[in-house]
């Protein structure tokens, strides 16, 4: 995520200017912080799309528990939802993962860059 030099100085000047950007990595952040998630997003990663049914399959949690999970992740904007029939199917926004990526490496960059 790049910054102009007046972004930045908006965001430290007030806070509330940068909030919606920090919310959304916030919230993807929060998403990510359960090992399921994380495990549900490796694989997801590694097919095109999965139903609940093919990730209940994979992981020894319960469907209800598995709807949850796609369900924090949905919200978040990290995994897609797409009806289809009878079974809806899921799969990474990859670039929305990218951006999860790109925002926490600025502000490494940014906390980290005298050392």
């Amino acid at each position: 995520m790049t910054e102009s030099p007046s972004e930045t100085d908006g965001c430290r000047s007030a806070p509330a200017n940068c909030a919606p950007d920090s919310r959304t990595v916030a919230a993807r952040l929060a998403a990510l912080s359960h090992p399921a998630r994380i495990e549900i997003i490796k694989h997801l990663s590694a097919s095109n799309s999965c139903c609940c049914r093919e990730v209940v399959d994979r992981f020894d949690l319960a469907q209800s528990t598995v709807s949850q999970h796609l369900k924090i992740l949905v919200e978040a904007g990290l995994v897609r939802f797409e009806p289809d029939r009878q079974r809806s199917r899921y799969a990474v926004d990859h670039a929305a993962l990218a951006d999860v990526s790109a925002s926490v490496a600025a502000l490494v960059n940014s906390c980290c860059s005298g050392r």
